[in-house]
């Protein structure tokens, strides 16, 4: 059981570090304006999507240098894996922004369960034709995402990374 859980963390890692990484393109002076602020609000840029993106990329590409024999999916086509994983948890990540707005939930404020799991439900969508997971995988994924997304976010608080705890 504990090696299942710790394949499926494997598997998931670029989606986490995709939802980990636009926080940290905040402080970059540069163009980073929102993607639509009226549909999604001030906080989701386009340089944070892209930087999910792209992080995601580099840990399928650290994921198919290691060449786990653990792991779940073949990494040989790491680039488009890596899109998949990042392109999935930002646009997972949108469109929970886009009914939080809808639903009147002010930026910054928690919206759970939505808050911990937009992103991992977005890259699963997009990776599911790659991946063959069963059921009990899902739910694995879907439990360990949701307390594993509140403790980083109460330690990026903490750490001055985000706004909020959620």
């Amino acid at each position: 059981m504990l090696s299942r859980v710790l394949q499926l963390l494997y598997f998931m890692a670029p989606a986490y570090v995709a939802n980990m990484a636009p926080p940290f393109v905040r402080y970059w002076q540069g163009w980073n304006r929102p993607i639509s602020e009226r549909w999604l609000g001030s906080h989701k840029t386009v340089m944070g999507f892209a930087a999910g993106v792209l992080v995601a990329v580099l840990v399928t590409l650290l994921q198919w240098r290691i060449g786990w024999d653990g792991a779940l999916v073949a990494y040989d086509g790491w680039l488009g894996l890596g899109v998949r994983f990042g392109a999935g948890a930002m646009a997972g990540d949108c469109a929970k922004s886009l009914f939080k707005r809808r639903a009147g939930v002010p930026p910054g404020k928690p919206w759970i369960p939505f808050d911990q799991l937009d992103f991992v439900l977005g890259a699963l969508v997009f990776v599911w034709p790659r991946a063959a997971l069963a059921w009990s995988d899902l739910a694995i994924i879907l439990l360990v995402s949701f307390g594993g997304h509140i403790l980083v976010n109460h330690i990026g608080y903490w750490l001055g990374v985000r706004d909020a705890r959620w």
